[in-house]
């Protein structure tokens, strides 16, 4: 198990480990995990980013480079960085967290589009501040907030026609999970007409526990079947029961199953008083 420091940015790229990262700071448990597709030989193409910013916030952030790109990892590599880069740098300052993410935001699109090989990234971001989240996301990696008991309280739309086409309740989880342009997405960063979805704060109850991954979870794994992993029990070990679960799934091939080789990474961060003040 590898620890995320409280004192400088931690940054996941091209990772490839079995471990569960952890951290402990701002008044968050945080645990992450990332690894390319099973059998893959080339880079993981998911990036992430856990951001201290002071004892009473951060950021934290998961990006997946587009497959059939060119430069996914690279696109989604560039985006964490400007993202940690733009929000730590400037922590000392009087802008807010959410002027911060923006602009980083910002910066990774013109330094992606910038590259001129064609490449972009999905990102799924959220800002923690004193007890309550904000989340923000650009494409299909998807922000959950769910209760110790199971109650889904948040979840972001994917921007995708198969996300959208569910929202309108066009299609049900499962005729999504099996639809042939699951993975179309609408919306990313590097492209000239990104946009960026803000949600609205949410203030956590004691025992919620927050959900950043990209799209290689929700294609292998239901959101009920996420939650009853995520809902309870020790942070790291529910996240690693989540992770073998979703890469067991995408090696078998059984009818009806929802089963999507695909790199991986996911976060999840709980509230914790030992985790107030920093170390």
């Amino acid at each position: 198990m590898s620890l995320i420091s409280p004192d400088s940015p931690t940054l996941l790229l091209a990772h490839d480990s079995d471990h569960v990262v952890t951290g402990c700071f701002a008044g968050l448990e945080i645990a992450a995990w990332s690894r390319p597709k099973p059998d893959r030989e080339s880079p993981n193409e998911d990036s992430a980013a856990i951001i201290p910013v002071d004892d009473q916030s951060a950021v934290l952030v998961v990006a997946d480079g587009l497959g059939g790109l060119r430069g996914g990892h690279q696109a989604s590599n560039l985006a964490v960085r400007l993202i940690a880069d733009s929000i730590f740098a400037s922590r000392d300052s009087n802008l807010p967290l959410r002027a911060l993410i923006l602009d980083g935001l910002e910066r990774a699109n013109q330094a992606i589009k910038d590259l001129g090989i064609g490449a972009a990234t999905t990102i799924a971001a959220v800002e923690w501040r004193n007890g309550e989240i904000r989340p923000y996301h650009v494409g299909d990696s998807m922000i959950l907030t769910t209760g110790q008991r199971g109650r889904l309280r948040m979840q972001t739309v994917s921007h995708s026609p198969v996300g959208f086409a569910m929202e309108y309740g066009l299609l049900d989880e499962s005729e999504a999970m099996h639809h042939e342009e699951r993975h179309l997405v609408s919306n990313v960063v590097g492209s000239d007409d990104m946009r960026i979805e803000l949600g609205p704060p949410l203030r956590l109850a004691r025992y919620d526990t927050v959900l950043l991954a990209s799209d290689g979870l929700f294609d292998n794994l239901y959101t009920d079947e996420i939650v009853e992993f995520i809902r309870k029990g020790p942070l790291a070990r529910s996240l690693h029961r989540l992770v073998t679960a979703a890469r067991q799934r995408m090696t078998e091939r059984t009818d009806g199953v929802p089963s999507k080789p695909d790199d991986l990474t996911v976060i999840t961060l709980r509230q914790s008083r030992r985790c107030r003040v920093s170390s």
